[in-house]
Formats: structure tokens, sequence, C-alpha cells
């Protein structure tokens, strides 16, 4: 039992790892799937939001779900830096692999100052397209006004890292 956990483990560390290594030889500059813009993702409050209508801003984007601890983690983080970020022009929308009702009832207990998503399939595929083959969450994803893929990262991100981030846009 011990040996098919420690199996089990080290594929998956292996496909991330893979993913993240696929991820950082693409150019910075790479333009973004169009399946994004073309996407219109049902918002926890109703509506719809067009992703096409994000177009010609810098874009955070912050793939998570109700059920990850290291994304509910960052959510401080990520709302403060939506203000800084937002100061500079750019708009951070956090996109949940999850189902409407667990994401409402979260941000009812944790409400957030940026933009949410339900991002169901569409997301998982959209976060695919954008590098993160292992479906790894959190997952951040910078493209600069033009739509060009900037920087990204698996896992957890900090306020600090993500303020470089949008420092190297320029």
């Amino acid at each position: 039992m011990k040996r098919r956990l420690w199996l089990t483990t080290a594929a998956v560390a292996a496909a991330g790892g893979a993913g993240l290594a696929w991820w950082r030889s693409q150019p910075r500059g790479t333009p973004a799937p169009a399946a994004l813009w073309a996407l219109e993702l049902e918002r926890p409050q109703g509506g719809r939001l067009a992703l096409a209508t994000l177009r010609g801003q810098p874009l955070l984007l912050n793939f998570w779900a109700t059920w990850c601890p290291p994304c509910v983690k960052e959510m401080p983080e990520l709302d403060r830096f939506s203000r800084d970020f937002a100061a500079r022009g750019g708009r951070v929308l956090g996109v949940a692999i999850d189902g409407p009702a667990p994401v409402r009832e979260f941000l009812q207990q944790r409400p957030v100052g940026y933009d949410i998503a339900l991002g169901g399939l569409a997301g998982t595929d959209l976060m695919r397209q954008l590098g993160n083959q292992a479906g790894v969450l959190p997952f951040t994803v910078l493209l600069d006004a033009a739509g060009h893929l900037h920087q990204s990262h698996a896992g957890e991100t900090t306020r600090e890292e993500l303020l470089r981030w949008a420092e190297s846009l320029g």
C-alpha cells in the first residue's frame, strides 16, 4: 500500500515537473490561446463574464478551488495585490475550478475585492492550455496588455512575487 502511494505521488510529481519544464521552455510573449478570449464564464453572484471584455489590459488569472488549502491561503495576498495592480491598470480574475454553490458559500464567508468567475470544465481546459498540464492548483498566469503570456506559477504565490511580475511588465 505504501509503495503504491509512493509511486502515485512520484508519478504526479513527475507529470507536474514535466508540465512546468514545458511551460518554462515556452518563449515569453507567446499569445494566450484564442479560447481564453472566447470564454464566457458564470459569475458566482449571477450573470456572465465575457473574457473578451478583459482584453487590452494586463490580466492576472488565478485558478483556484474552495477545497484547496494553498488556494485559500493565498487569497488575501491576491486581494491586496489586486488593489496595487488596479492602480497600474491591471485586473485580477480568480477562476474557480469548483461548483457554484461551494464558491458562493465560500465568498460569503471570505469576500475578495477582485473578480471571480466559475471555470468549470472550460476553466480546467484553459488552465491546461496555459501550461498547467498536471492540473496543479493554485495556478497563476500573468498576461500583458497585448494578451501575451508573461509569467506563470503552479502553487501558492505571494504579493511580493506578483508585484515583481507586475513591475517586469514595464
